[in-house]
Parts: structure tokens; sequence; C-alpha cells
């Protein structure tokens, strides 16, 4: 594992592309974005010409074809640039790998190489009004009427739903089978019946775009179910297994641009005729956020490279997501804290980092659901 100690030089080289892109991209416009709460369309296109989105899609399809180490070390820099960027750009991924997992090569061709050669964008219709942690209680249907599939019903928090060509929705064949009844469709924007809601107004990474989409009697070929009737909620904790590296690499994203806030605020900052960072209960709250900032990275790297290996990681990527999410929240605490009054200003910018890390242990599953997959797999051991 000796990438853990020393990237090759095209790593290096891949990290300081992304790196120059936060840099001079995405930070100078991030706070401008989340006031506004509007979505960067035009940043996202510049993303995908310089190979930034589809990171783990196949190059024959279009994608960069990272292997997950890689783009972890890509998703990390662009969220020390904004979070809510590093989302919306990794959400092809999400939405793209349960047709890599279970669709057939045809399906592959039609549902992934457009998406991606096109710079379009896809969203991944999991969670529900009333069914967010229990995936296998979902009230979306998908019925047979002979010559199609019938969807019905409502999905919400939905990633770039606004500005997404196509989506793949998680659907129930059978509500009285939960789990073995979820089934996996894939579901072009375009498709009569579908109404997407407003962009929501949240409190962190505002300028992700963030829908409700609605499914009314949508009527899509037999040959857009992806997998069989069924296997649906296998083939979504597949991907959310897949993708746990990626969002734990946002939140290490996150937590190291507060930190690196903090220890320069430090620096700077003097009270009692010295700077803060002469004070020990500052030095021993950076040297917390630094180690387990170190930690939730090599956690996430180990679990990205137990995947890369083709080694099942469902309880080493589980533990990256707690563990980064949770770092990101309490990190970004601590850099307000040591801002002190105008930690809490918008003139900042460690107040957005804290808002922006909250969702960390909400989406993709939250730090309580990660606990349960942490504790079931060693119990199961």
């Amino acid at each position: 594992m000796s990438s853990f100690f020393g990237l090759s030089p095209e790593q290096e080289s891949l990290r300081e592309i992304a790196h120059k892109f936060a840099a001079d991209k995405i930070r100078p416009v991030a706070a401008g974005l989340d006031e506004a709460s509007r979505f960067p369309a035009e940043l996202i296109n510049e993303a995908h010409s310089l190979g930034l989105i589809n990171l783990t899609l196949p190059i024959e399809l279009g994608g960069s074809g990272l292997s997950m180490f890689d783009a972890c070390l890509v998703i990390e820099e662009i969220a020390w640039g904004c979070s809510g960027f590093a989302t919306s750009m990794v959400a092809n991924d999400l939405a793209l790998t349960p047709i890599r997992i279970g669709g057939t090569e045809e399906q592959k061709r039609r549902f992934i190489e457009p998406i991606v050669t096109g710079g379009a964008l896809a969203s991944f219709c999991l969670t529900e009004p009333g069914a967010g942690s229990d995936a296998g209680g979902l009230q979306t249907t998908v019925e047979d009427d002979g010559n199609s599939w019938v969807i019905n019903g409502s999905k919400q928090w939905i990633t770039n739903a606004g500005y997404a060509s196509q989506y793949t929705v998680f659907a129930t064949i059978d509500r009285a089978k939960k789990h073995k009844g979820i089934c996996c469709i894939a579901v072009p924007r375009s498709t009569p019946g579908i109404t997407v809601g407003h962009h929501e107004n949240k409190m962190g990474q505002r300028c992700s775009d963030t829908c409700s989409v609605t499914f009314d009697g949508v009527k899509v070929p037999k040959d857009y179910m992806i997998g069989a009737p069924g296997e649906g909620f296998k083939i979504a904790m597949q991907t959310l297994d897949a993708s746990r590296p990626m969002t734990a690499g946002i939140a290490v994203g996150i937590a190291r641009a507060a930190c690196e806030h903090a220890v320069s605020y430090a620096k700077d900052r003097k009270q009692f005729g010295s700077p803060i960072s002469s004070f020990q209960a500052i030095q021993f709250m950076l040297a917390d956020m630094a180690t387990a900032i170190e930690s939730s990275r090599l956690l996430t790297m180990r679990s990205a490279w137990l995947l890369d290996q083709g080694k099942p990681a469902s309880l080493e990527s589980s533990m990256a997501k707690r563990m980064s999410a949770d770092t990101a929240m309490s990190v970004a605490t601590d850099a307000v804290q040591i801002y002190g009054g105008y930690g809490y200003t918008k003139d900042y910018p460690v107040e957005k980092l804290m808002r922006d890390a909250k969702l960390l242990q909400i989406y993709e599953g939250t730090s309580q659901i990660q606990r349960i997959v942490i504790a079931r797999e060693l119990l199961r051991a």
C-alpha cells in the first residue's frame, strides 16, 4: 500500500490540477454562490472539460476512468474549494454507478455514455419524503402495464434534479416485499409525467441544486429497468458502498480548509499582547483538528484502495464516511470558535464551512446509520 506514503508523479499532477481549479475558479466565487444559492452551471461545464466530473466512470463510456483512490484525491481538493460544488460534481458518479453495476452493456451505452460524453447531468433518486434512512420503506411504485413500466411517487432531496437530463429511480414493485421488491429504473427527464420541485433553501452547500421530483404515471420501456425486478435494493447498497469514500473525501476537504483557516487566523489574531496561537488552549484545539483530519483521510483512502482491489469494503467505507463527516463538523465548529465573534459572521469563511459540514452527517447515510452498518459488519464477522 505504498500509495498511502507517497503519490506517483501522475497522482501528484492530478491532485495539482484539481487544486488549481479549486483555488483559481471555485474559491473566488464560493461565497457569492452560497449567498445567492446559485447553481454554478458554467463552472460545472468547465470542470467537465478538464475531466473533473464522471471521475470513476469507464473511459470507454467517456468517463475519466480513475481509480477510487485517485478520485478521492481530486474530490478532497474540490471540496477544499467548496463542498457544495463537490457534491454536485460527484453526483453523476452516484447516479450512473447503479447502471455501471447492474446494467447490460447495451444499457451502459444507452444510459451512461450520452450523459458523460455530452457533459450532461444525472440524479440518483432513492430518498423520499417519508423514507430516508429506511430505504426499504420507500413508497414510489413501479407497475407492469404489459408494454411499459409505470412509475408513481415522489423523491426528496435529489441532488442536481433541476439540471439533470436523466434520473436513476428506485421504486417498489410490491410494497409488502420491502427490500426484496425494490427495482432500479433509468428514466429520461423528458419523459411525460415528471415534475421537478423548487430548489430547496438549504442551510449549507447552497450552490448544490437540491429538489424534489414527482413521477405521475411515468411510462418507460421494459428494457429501462436496470437488473431484474427486486434487485434494486442490492444495486443501491452496492452503489452507496462505492460512493461513501467519495463522500468522505468531501468531508476531509471541508475539514482541511477549516483547519487551514484556523491556523492562519490563530497566528495573526492577538489577545493579551500575544498571538492566540501561543496559547496552549488553542494549540490543543489545532492539534486535535489536524490529527482527526489525518485519521479521516487515511480511513477514506484505505476504503478507496480496498474497492480498487475488488475487495469488500462495507465496513471500511462506513467507518470512513462516519469518521470524516463527524470530523468535518467538529473541525469546522472549532474553527468558528477560534475565530470567535468574527467566525460567526459571513465576512469570514469558517461559518460557511460549519454550515456545509453539517450535511455530511446527514446525506448518503447519516452518521447514526453508518454506526449501524459498522456494528452489523463487526457482529457478522
